[in-house]
């Protein structure tokens, strides 16, 4: 038992119970050397290159290898469509995904039998290089996007016929891609350890003057015409003189902390923080051994610092140790520090210095922070993408931007708007509806309790409007017993339509809904109508015969058949002949 209560592991420690990392202040208490970099308290930054003893001779520091260009890193995905599609033979189509979003897909396939397939979501752009040999067969344009990413659910893609569209695919794709960088660069005394001790300093030190020069070449800012990072090259509100550079087709300017304005009796001075606080890398130089912590100076875009300190040479001239340190979220990137990392002052140097710097702030925009807005940034540039396709290609179709056609990407028209469409005058529908348009319905609220009449097309049709019309309608309740005399004079005028028409006699009458909800009856009307366009149905004999005919009008031309009802119908047309003028009072 006394071993198994040895055996019981200690209480899990909380926050409070770690030892944080050691205060800048409390290392300089101990002995040198000094590291060049220290770890804030509770960390959240990684370093590299931690060694800087020389093991041999100190004449021979490690330096990089003489023709040996260091890689620069970036977007490479945003250089192949210039690279493989821009001025050739290639295809570009656009569509919405359920998941992914807006798709914009390009493909070409090229004299080596091979498809290069290009996919742009709204999270990345996908590539890849597909030969035709290791396909069973040809695949349509949906299955080659789905060789690149299996996630892609779309029923087609829609093409792109605008002519200039490769100039919106290819400003869309290299908006990424950047040709001009801006880096601040901190002067850091013995001693110093907060960040208005780095931002109060305005003297340069000769071997802080040399090492600007390593970086670049010292410019006037006046009417400076390259690249100015942000400084007023004007009125010289932003200091006199900066630190510039070209760098393998690159424009750099450097903030420099001493070149900037210094205020009078501002500690935090602004005029210098908001610059180089607004950088997302810095070079911090060290005339002597201080260590640097990456939290001295508050910012919420600094994410990455390289830290530089002398190393006087003597007769063999100047070193340069180099440390790095980064937050956490930030990838590692190269070129990596030789072991140890010293370096001897040269072009050499001034490549992997420079070449780190932009490698650096590469790294840094897929940090959790940078890479939350750079996906948002590029959702909305790839749905306005989406959109100028979309419209330039039912632009050249001839199509209005507003036409939702099922065929070009838009959705079928719901009830309502097809119904809509039937009554507006001008249009193919609204001519077939004109039967049972706005004017039967505006006769039908107008007069309650009665059918709306259905207008026959005919020569003759708006005569016979007049007599059924809105004013007959009006006028008979004042001269018959209302509805009656309608259920009378309904039954005496069947009869001669039964002698003409003697198998329709013995039939049964379907229920008379012409008195039912004027609503209704407009409806009904509407669902009588044949199946789709036309306005003729076909008899059991095979012969075709207007829908909407009732018995012959003594007026109509000879020779025009009696109309017949359809044996299903309703009869709304029995108020069309309590209208017409008894011809036989015996009848």
């Amino acid at each position: 038992m006394a071993q198994q209560r040895h055996a019981i592991p200690p209480p899990l420690k909380t926050e409070e119970d770690y030892i944080p990392y050691p205060s800048v202040h409390e290392v300089l208490g101990r002995e040198g050397p000094f590291p060049l970099i220290l770890l804030p308290q509770f960390g959240g930054y990684w370093i590299e290159g931690t060694n800087h003893q020389l093991s041999g001779a100190p004449d021979s520091p490690p330096t990089p290898v003489p023709g040996a260009r260091a890689k620069l890193e970036g977007n490479h995905t945003a250089k192949i469509y210039r690279k493989h599609f821009l001025g050739k033979e290639h295809f570009n189509y656009y569509s919405l995904d359920p998941a992914l979003g807006h798709l914009v897909f390009s493909l070409k396939y090229d004299e080596q039998e091979q498809l290069h397939l290009l996919l742009r979501t709204r999270a990345r752009t996908l590539h890849d290089v597909v030969p035709i040999s290791c396909l069973a067969e040809f695949p349509n344009v949906v299955q080659m996007a789905k060789l690149v990413c299996e996630d892609v659910n779309v029923d087609r893609f829609y093409p792109v016929l605008y002519p200039k569209a490769s100039r919106l695919i290819l400003a869309f794709d290299e908006h990424v891609l950047s040709n001009h960088f801006k880096f601040g660069v901190i002067y850091q005394k013995l001693g110093q350890t907060s960040e208005e001790e780095l931002f109060g300093t305005t003297e340069e030190s000769p071997a802080f003057a040399e090492f600007l020069d390593v970086l670049g070449q010292r410019v006037q800012l006046r009417d400076f015409k390259g690249f100015r990072g942000g400084l007023d090259v004007t009125h010289g509100q932003t200091g006199s003189e900066s630190v510039y550079c070209h760098f393998r087709d690159k424009e750099i300017m450097f903030h420099v902390s001493t070149k900037l304005p210094y205020t009078e009796g501002d500690a935090q001075q602004l005029q210098r923080k908001r610059h180089i606080g607004n950088d997302i890398v810095a070079i911090v130089f060290q005339d002597e051994n201080t260590p640097f912590v990456p939290d001295m100076i508050a910012s919420n875009f600094l994410h990455a610092f390289v830290v530089v300190q002398l190393e006087q040479g003597g007769a063999q001239g100047t070193f340069y140790k180099v440390s790095v340190t980064a937050r956490d979220d930030v990838p590692f990137f190269g070129p990596p520090l030789p072991d140890p990392a010293v370096f001897r002052k040269g072009p050499e140097f001034q490549e992997f210095l420079l070449t780190k710097l932009i490698n650096a702030e590469y790294a840094c925009y897929r940090a959790e922070k940078f890479a939350k807005l750079e996906e948002r940034t590029r959702a909305a540039l790839l749905e306005t993408l989406h959109e100028e396709l979309q419209a330039r290609s039912q632009a050249m179709l001839g199509l209005s931007p507003d036409d939702e056609r099922p065929d070009n990407g838009g959705t079928a028209p719901g009830f309502f708007e097809s119904f809509k469409s039937l009554l507006v005058p001008g249009s193919r529908r609204g001519r077939r509806g004109s039967a049972i348009g706005l004017g039967s319905v505006e006769e039908a609220l107008l007069v309650p309790g009665k059918s709306p009449s259905r207008r026959r097309p005919g020569p003759l049709g708006s005569r016979r409007s007049s007599a059924i019309g809105i004013e007959s309608i009006q006028e008979a309740p004042a001269g018959r017993d209302g509805p009656a005399a309608a259920d009378g004079s309904s039954s005496t005028h069947s009869s001669p339509e039964s002698r003409r028409n003697p198998d329709r006699a013995e039939k049964p009458e379907p229920p008379d809904f012409s008195r039912s909800s004027s609503s209704a009856s407009s409806f009904g009307s509407a669902a009588e109508e044949p199946g789709e366009p036309g306005r003729e149905s076909r008899s059991p004999s095979g012969s075709h015969r207007d829908a909407f005919t009732d018995t012959p009008w003594p007026d109509e031309p000879p020779g025009t058949p009696p109309g017949r009802r359809p044996p299903d119908s309703p009869c709304p047309e029995i108020k069309i002949q309590l209208e017409q003028p008894p011809q036989n009072p015996g009848s």
